[in-house]
């Protein structure tokens, strides 16, 4: 039997037709990414036609047009899309199973690529690598700050291996795909002038500041502040928007605002002119590390999920 009659022979046809030849998906991926055969064809080293002839392969085996033709480039269509995310997913699966055995080849050595958000870059992730220097000193550590959205979709596509995320208690994280690791909850605290009434007080409710003018932070941060100050019975006078939070408290200090911070923030960069005090009924956010489905037993991986839970104490 031939070598490709042994492929056919080990693939699963199940109930739904003709199976998806993985070698044409890869090929039809590196087409979604670059934009047109030739791009996709110098990308891989191959010729255009042998390009287009996967893709037609796969046209005419699973009867549905895959691409349009749009100038000198191309379009996905509907189903060229979806195909797309699963060619995604395939992809970010093999890259896996690449770094795994790499990992289990070579020990500890090995490249480990983190994603997290400022604030946990600075009070986390930060300290971990530092003692992974001392402890593996073979790892090879590539660092990226992001956001929880692109975070996810960054570990989604496979392009990185930690991603490290908050959630506040009224979202609803759609982790399916990962596994997760809770490194710390992370309480938030009202940011106040010096001079403000409340500033030396040891706690305050959220309903005391509903007359104050705020600055509001990132995305999420602005989301849970509209969310949290409507349990309260108000909508939040917002002045001022950024998601640095150095620029945060050199607004309160100025007495130009109030604001919300969480405490890694605070940690990671304290302005001494401000005054932070303990927000009344408003739980933590909480502090999540997430890797692909069995990327924490590769030994690189599972070294830094370590490292992050002693930095995390």
């Amino acid at each position: 039997m031939s070598h490709a009659d042994d492929t056919i022979a080990i693939v699963d046809r199940g109930d739904d037709g003709a199976p998806v030849d993985p070698r044409s998906l890869l090929v039809f991926r590196a087409v979604g990414q670059h934009g047109s055969m030739s791009a996709a064809a110098d990308a891989l080293g191959w010729t255009q036609p042998a390009v287009s002839q996967h893709v037609r392969r796969l046209e005419r085996t699973h009867g549905v047009p895959l691409i349009a033709r749009r100038g000198r480039g191309i379009e996905l269509t509907p189903a060229g899309l979806e195909l797309l995310r699963h060619a995604d997913a395939v992809a970010a699966t093999l890259r896996d199973a690449e770094r795994a055995l790499r990992a289990h080849a070579q020990a500890e050595a090995g490249r480990v690529r983190v994603v997290a958000f400022p604030s946990a870059m600075a009070t986390l992730v930060s300290p971990a690598v530092r003692g992974l220097a001392t402890r593996h000193p073979g790892l090879d550590l590539e660092l990226t700050q992001l956001e929880p959205p692109e975070a996810l979709r960054t570990l989604g596509r496979g392009d990185c291996d930690v991603a490290i995320v908050f959630a506040y208690p009224e979202e609803e994280l759609d982790l399916s795909g990962f596994e997760a690791l809770s490194l710390a909850d992370d309480p938030l605290l009202a940011v106040l002038p010096a001079s403000h009434p409340h500033a030396a007080n040891s706690e305050v409710t959220l309903a005391s500041l509903a007359d104050a003018r705020w600055v509001a932070g990132c995305v999420n941060c602005r989301r849970h502040l509209l969310h949290a100050a409507a349990r309260h019975g108000f909508d939040p006078d917002i002045r001022h928007s950024t998601d640095d939070y150095v620029v945060v408290q050199a607004l309160v200090a100025d007495d130009l605002a109030v604001a919300v911070l969480p405490a890694l923030a605070l940690s990671a960069s304290r302005n001494p002119a401000v005054a932070t005090v303990p927000i009344v009924g408003e739980p933590p956010r909480r502090v999540l590390a997430l890797t692909r489905p069995g990327a924490a037993s590769v030994p690189a991986v599972s070294a830094m999920l370590a490292a992050l839970r002693i930095a995390a104490g």
